[in-house]
């Protein structure tokens, strides 16, 4: 594994709505969750591109504790193309190391989350610039510390730019955890693990288009409205360090 691209570093970034104590928080000081940050603010993370030499494509990205690498193969000669096919077929695979997790063994590919990978990357890709093949995607998370699909989603994206697939717009991801009455947004693993309900959207920002959109638990109208806003918020923050990101792999080519 070897790196071709430059990063960018994520400092900690909060949405524009006021921040409110989270259940998950309360041992803290001052309303902070146990990590430092208040509960509208993101984890600090880095991202870049040319992680995997082998690959045509390649992003690595760490937020927080939560470490993905995402390569890109294709486009391919479909076995499974029709003859009459004029677009081309997308394939995603999620999997996980062996150590991953804190439970030792859960291991291999995760076939909900690569479904779910699937649908949030299929709408932003343009399918008919490569009839009659296949585009791999592989995801390999490294290390499970929250949040996993919104990075695996924003990573993969940011690997399709790396490799030149043609897209609409960058896809990226956001999910956030509802303790009580309130919000916390990029949450961690302990912070999933004590929530009354998740949510996650995955969108394009250039585009202000939703490709996926998740909820778990029972949510209420009001509370469904400011956890998109929330969402969208972080989304389009993190749709520009993406950007950034790209440009620096680009200029540390042309060097």
């Amino acid at each position: 594994m070897t790196s071709k691209g430059r990063g960018v570093s994520v400092p900690t970034y909060s949405p524009t709505v006021g921040a409110r104590k989270s259940r998950a928080s309360r041992d803290s000081k001052d309303g902070l969750r146990v990590d430092g940050r208040n509960p509208h603010q993101c984890r600090p993370a880095f991202m870049r591109t040319g992680a995997v030499n082998a690959a045509v494509g390649s992003a690595y990205a760490e937020f927080g504790s939560t470490k993905v690498i995402v390569s890109v193969f294709g486009p391919r000669e479909s076995k499974k193309a029709m003859a009459y096919s004029d677009v081309g077929r997308l394939n995603c695979s999620v999997s996980f190391m062996t150590f991953s997790t804190q439970i030792r063994g859960q291991g291999s590919e995760d076939k909900e989350m690569s479904s779910m990978l699937h649908k949030a990357l299929e709408g932003a890709i343009m399918l008919e610039t490569f009839p009659k093949t296949t585009v791999d995607v592989f995801a390999l998370v490294m290390e499970s510390g929250g949040g996993d699909l919104p990075v695996i989603i924003s990573c993969a994206s940011l690997a399709l730019a790396d490799a030149g697939i043609k897209m609409l717009d960058l896809v990226t991801s956001t999910s956030l955890s509802c303790h009580g009455m309130d919000l916390v947004i990029d949450p961690t693993l302990e912070e999933e693990r004590c929530q009354d309900g998740g949510f996650m959207i995955s969108f394009m920002p250039s585009r202000n288009e939703v490709t996926q959109l998740a909820i778990t638990g029972e949510w209420s109208t009001a509370k469904v409205a400011e956890a998109m806003e929330l969402c969208i918020d972080a989304c389009l923050k993190l749709g520009n360090v993406m950007r950034e990101c790209l440009k620096a792999a680009a200029t540390s080519v042309s060097e």
